[in-house]
């Protein structure tokens, strides 16, 4: 008997249908929580570059302490009720900032505790989310199903900041992060109405002897391969240089550069129009491109965007229209290559690692990245606090930079789609 054919068109598949409106939700709101955190921290609770580092670190930090281990865990059960009652639990985390905020006990530390408590339930929720769409798609249709999802993420990234922006000045930015709230509510309810062959792995031992074997082979199957090895070094490093600009640059378009919450929506949005953009040409540059030039020559055009906003003038150079027109390209390009490089580097990493290493390989990757921010987001704080934030910016510039060169000379520049 010959087995029915897979579905050529992503939409006939109704699972991933589900599983990509739920993960554009979501996005949606945490593009919302990006800004308004970053507001909440430097104007409502009178923070500084410092305290948003330490903010941004402390969402990341459970990625270091346990991201390893629910690698294993998101292997060993299964993924679909892990999704739906991490999304619930994070709902009820962000709609608390509000409620605090109401009653007047939110403070930086109290901020920094429920963003511990958020990146905790994120480190169990992403383990499972990546290694989702292998269930739900045949491997041909991953790289189409990850450009698609990241299209969505970049409309999202797009329009994202300005609603932020809108609710911020309308609202005030701790009931801005309720969107998020509500959007993460959302995408439990569509994860848990999502039709899958979600079995859970069958395990001879599952004590502690176990369990660190299983979480040594996670990391010999990434630090041991030829090509995933310096990709994830690569990234690494990408990810501490990143999180000192991500980090330095809300404090200092607010501060140095004076464009207020309304102008930051707007560079940040524009981040999301060039991301859009650099997705679309994902088929495109898949067909006429290694993974290493596309991985390498991305990064170097982020990091020419971020070179961009660290010689933005201010308010007495150019005036408010200026300073968010520059800055404005400056993040565009940011985006462009962000977009670019996304589908490229995940599809890559989901297709040459077996159905039962996903979610080990996954949780390596985000956990070891996740530590990277832990790094570079409060080392971006205390630089720009220390020196000038644009000197902050000059430094993730040139570390983002150099990880692109080190990505494109190592054994990763041998890789190819179909590996």
């Amino acid at each position: 008997m010959i087995p029915p054919a897979e579905p050529q068109r992503l939409r006939d598949h109704p699972g991933f249908r589900r599983f990509w409106v739920a993960s554009t939700i979501s996005s949606f709101g945490t593009y919302i929580t990006t800004l308004a955190i970053g507001v909440l921290v430097v104007v409502d609770l009178g923070g500084s570059a410092a305290d948003v580092g330490w903010v941004n670190a402390a969402r990341w930090a459970p990625y270091l302490v346990v991201g390893l281990l629910v690698g294993v865990l998101a292997d060993r059960l299964r993924r679909k009720p892990l999704l739906v009652s991490t999304d619930l639990a994070r709902a009820a985390v962000l709609g608390a900032v509000p409620l605090l905020a109401i009653t007047q006990t939110l403070s930086v530390g109290v901020l920094v505790l429920l963003m511990a408590a958020f990146g905790l339930l994120s480190v169990c929720n992403d383990a499972a989310h990546q290694s989702f769409l292998p269930r739900l798609l045949p491997r041909t249709a991953l790289p189409r199903a990850n450009a698609r999802l990241q299209q969505s993420d970049t409309v999202a990234q797009t329009s994202g900041p300005l609603l932020a922006g809108g609710l911020v000045t309308w609202l005030g930015a701790p009931v801005a992060v309720l969107a998020d709230a509500v959007s993460y509510l959302v995408s439990g309810v569509l994860i848990a109405a999502t039709a899958i062959d979600d079995r859970a792995p069958e395990r001879s031992s599952r004590g502690v002897t176990s369990l660190l074997s299983e979480l040594r082979e996670g990391l010999r199957w990434v630090y041991r391969h030829p090509r995933l090895r310096p990709l994830a070094l690569g990234t690494h490093a990408w990810f501490l240089f990143n999180a000192v600009l991500i980090t330095v640059y809300v404090p200092f378009a607010l501060r140095e550069l004076g464009m207020g919450a309304g102008g930051l929506a707007v560079t940040l949005s524009l981040a999301g129009v060039g991301g859009f953009l650099g997705t679309s040409l994902w088929g495109w540059l898949g067909r006429r491109l290694s993974p290493a030039r596309i991985l390498g020559g991305a990064r170097l055009l982020e990091a020419a965007g971020f070179a961009v906003v660290a010689v933005t003038p201010g308010l007495d150079d150019l005036g408010i229209a200026g300073v968010v027109a520059v800055a404005g390209v400056g993040q565009f390009l940011f985006g462009f290559g962000m977009g670019a490089e996304g589908p490229a580097e995940l599809s890559y990493r989901q297709a040459v690692t077996p159905d039962r290493l996903q979610g080990r390989m996954n949780a390596t990757m985000r956990s070891l990245n996740r530590a990277a921010i832990v790094v570079g987001a409060p080392l971006g704080g205390l630089l720009a606090d220390a020196v000038t934030p644009r000197f902050a910016l000059w430094v993730g510039v040139l570390g983002v930079a150099t990880s692109a060169v080190g990505l494109a000379v190592s054994g990763f520049r041998h890789a190819a789609h179909d590996d």
